[in-house]
């Protein structure tokens, strides 16, 4: 049979109707039927945010040696306050000077990635995976740097964290009657709040669930070369637990209150019976209302009793700087339930408080406040309901008047520092907890021979990539940097922390 008449008959079968050749052509009903191509995409989406923006403010030097960062600073002349006037033919007093001295060691800093053999040949015709291994270890450096430059903590030991004072609601729970209930807490700096209360920078969807959160006691961490690292993983150590019983009643909830822990970010809450109190919340305050007794979760016991907030493989990030006690930044913790408070006059009492305790004790502004999305709402929220809004300066182009239609809502992208006459920008930090606002000054009003910038990051070596020689079927690549992040003027930042929502 030659070629046309192997045409003419299949022609004719396709026509019938009847053949079951007409059968497989007809569109299969799911993926896995039939002939057809696979609709895909040309490239991979990539659906995580980069957000860096500490780390692309800071300015970067190269140069570091030795093991650690010296510097001097003087922070006052004529400290004395020696007066000026002088008696004829004579001469006047000798002024006072202080000074201080800072270093900081270097730290190494890096992560690592793979791909195998199999891994390569899969994707080929669709995706470079060795290119993306190192591009996408690259930006988890660049987040990971992120919470170092902000909440690295190597010196700043939280402690022991407070005995929680416990209180009995009748109402608004679903605790038993006649129930002895156990609560222990547990201060969190910033490296821990993050990954027990998700950060959402890298990852996204992350939310805080109590059955699955786990507090970060020590850490001990395998390495891709065989080797194991131990280092504090940001948690203070656990507080002695605090028992209260329930009255009559199944629907029994417990208020819970701490003493505030400088440089912590938040507070992970266990409930339960004596010895059996598991994780049930994570505050960025230092308050709870208990609801409910978890049947799930970590258990307290199964941390240390240590303190565990510092890590010997971190740097200081800038908010740990400020929480130092010999900083002398700017520091207040609201009470127990407050929130941010108006002024009447457009503005937030807590800020004008700031910006007069800058000017008066060191004669400059911050230039930039970081804050939480949750913050952001709230400073929006308290300006406009304060008799704000005559005072709001609004720019709009007349031709989107052009339909009638206006666009709704008012965020505050900056404050206005009244003592000084600048603004400060607003900017949201993804990393940073709810209930803190972050002053930061990137420049200051005072000579600095020989440093272009107060903050900076000073690196033995800026980011490198290796390509490690094969030992197995797998490529592996490494992203590493080794530097510490200096502050020659640590009292230009400050901190409003402990403030609740609303």
């Amino acid at each position: 049979m030659n070629h046309n008449e192997i045409k003419d008959l299949l022609t004719k079968a396709q026509a019938s109707g009847t053949d079951n050749l007409n059968k497989f052509f007809v569109q299969p009903g799911n993926q896995l039927q039939g002939l057809m191509a696979y609709d895909l995409a040309p490239v991979a989406a990539v659906l995580y945010p980069v957000l860096t923006p500490l780390r692309n403010r800071i300015p970067r030097v190269t140069g570091g040696f030795n093991i650690q960062a010296n510097w001097k600073a003087i922070t006052g002349i004529n400290t004395t306050n020696q007066r000026a006037g002088v008696s004829e033919g004579n001469r006047s007093a000798f002024i006072a000077q202080t000074t201080a001295d800072y270093f900081a060691s270097y730290r190494g800093y890096g992560l690592e990635n793979y791909v195998t053999f199999e891994g390569d040949y899969a994707s080929r015709e669709f995706a470079d995976v060795k290119a993306l291994a190192v591009s996408q270890l690259l930006q988890a450096m660049m987040i990971q740097e992120e919470r170092l430059d902000l909440g690295g903590n190597t010196s700043v030991k939280l402690g022991k964290t407070p005995t929680p004072a416990l209180s009995l609601q009748a109402t608004g729970g679903s605790i038993p009657a006649s129930q002895t209930v156990s609560v222990v807490c547990i201060a969190l700096g910033p490296q821990a709040y993050l990954d027990v209360a998700g950060h959402n920078n890298g990852i996204i969807g992350q939310k805080f669930d109590p059955a699955t959160a786990h507090v970060p006691g020590l850490i001990t961490r395998g390495n891709a070369d065989g080797t194991n690292d131990s280092f504090g993983g940001g948690s203070a150590q656990k507080s002695t637990a605090a028992t209260i019983t329930t009255g009559a009643g199944a629907v029994n909830s417990i208020n819970a209150v701490v003493e505030p822990v400088r440089g912590a970010w938040g507070y992970a809450w266990f409930a339960g019976t004596a010895g059996n109190e598991k994780l049930c919340a994570v505050t960025s305050v230092n308050s709870v209302a208990i609801t409910n007794i978890p049947t799930a979760g970590q258990l307290a016991s199964e941390i240390a009793d240590s303190d565990n907030s510092t890590s010997h493989l971190d740097y200081d990030g800038l908010f740990i700087q400020a929480a130092k006690e010999d900083s002398n930044s700017y520091w207040k913790t609201l009470g127990v339930n407050q929130s941010l408070t108006s002024d009447g006059a457009g503005g937030i009492e807590e800020f004008e408080e700031a910006f007069m305790a800058f000017y008066n004790l060191y004669r400059i502004s911050p230039t930039v406040m970081m804050v939480s999305s949750q913050e952001c709402i709230n400073i929006t929220r308290k300006i406009i309901a304060n008799g704000g809004a005559p005072l709001l300066r609004f720019t709009m182009d007349p031709k989107s008047l052009a339909d009638g239609k206006i666009s709704a809502g008012v965020s505050v992208g900056s404050y206005l520092n009244k003592v000084m006459g600048v603004e400060v920008p607003i900017v949201v930090h993804p990393n940073l907890a709810p209930g803190t606002i972050f002053f930061i000054s990137e420049s200051v009003p005072y000579p600095l021979p020989g440093v272009a910038h107060p903050i900076q990051k000073r690196l033995r070596a800026d980011y490198y990539q290796l390509e490690w020689p094969l030992k197995s079927r797998k490529y592996e690549y490494g992203v590493y940097a080794d530097g510490v992040l200096q502050h020659f003027a640590p009292f230009s930042m400050g901190v409003i922390t402990n403030i609740s929502n609303g």
